[in-house]
């Protein structure tokens, strides 16, 4: 078996919603709805865009985060959706469907490279399309048959990311500790306790993603 990530420019309402906004989408589509997972700074953006194009079910939010689940699928309101692209050429599309910085994410696995490069092509007819990545899959395991690192990590925001990154830069997990919160909120522009609250946010979804793994 062999996987590929596309990313593919379009000029979809989820991938307009994403341009420039810093917010990312992830989709799985359930034919009859889709399950939103939306971070970022600036969602209200993103949601106003579901809203109008297939309806909001119901909504959890958290902090940056949203969970959105849609009233109808956004597939059956393309004419020119990517899965008819893998199905063409016997593909299969691993969910999920990733929105961000204006364009889709797209992981697909084939049974041939011959494969992938023929529903590349087909992209690339219809799209500005670049290929991420491309791997022949080895292994497999009952739980998660193509566990990556991407897949493991969490999605942080950018703002948890930019604290997170600039708090082991400057030592602050190290022992003794080489900084403080203060320092941090300083380095990236935020008060104290907005630093305090992003860097636990941040580690809390790692620990939470990695600890099944131990």
């Amino acid at each position: 078996m062999y996987e590929a990530v596309f990313r593919v420019f379009g000029d979809g309402a989820y991938e307009r919603a994403t341009d420039g906004t810093g917010t990312t989408i992830e989709l799985w589509c359930n034919d009859h709805s889709d399950l939103l997972h939306v971070t970022g700074r600036d969602p209200e953006n993103v949601v106003a865009e579901v809203r109008e194009r297939v309806g909001i079910a119901d909504r959890l939010t958290q902090a940056d985060e949203q969970v959105l689940v849609t009233e109808e699928c956004l597939k059956s309101h393309l004419d020119n959706n990517v899965e008819r692209y893998l199905a063409a050429e016997g593909c299969l599309l691993i969910p999920p469907l990733k929105y961000v910085e204006g364009a889709k994410q797209v992981r697909a696995l084939a049974l041939s490279p011959e494969s992938l490069s023929a529903v590349y092509q087909a992209l690339a007819a219809a799209f500005d399309v670049t290929v991420e990545s491309k791997r022949a899959v080895q292994s497999v395991t009952p739980d998660a048959p193509l566990l990556t690192v991407e897949d493991v990590l969490p999605t942080l925001s950018a703002r948890q990311r930019e604290v997170f990154l600039a708090a082991h830069e400057a030592g602050y997990y190290e022992l003794p500790r080489e900084t403080t919160t203060a320092a941090i909120a300083e380095r990236v522009g935020v008060e104290r306790r907005t630093a305090e609250d992003h860097l636990r946010r941040a580690e809390r979804k790692l620990a939470d993603s990695l600890v099944e793994y131990l």
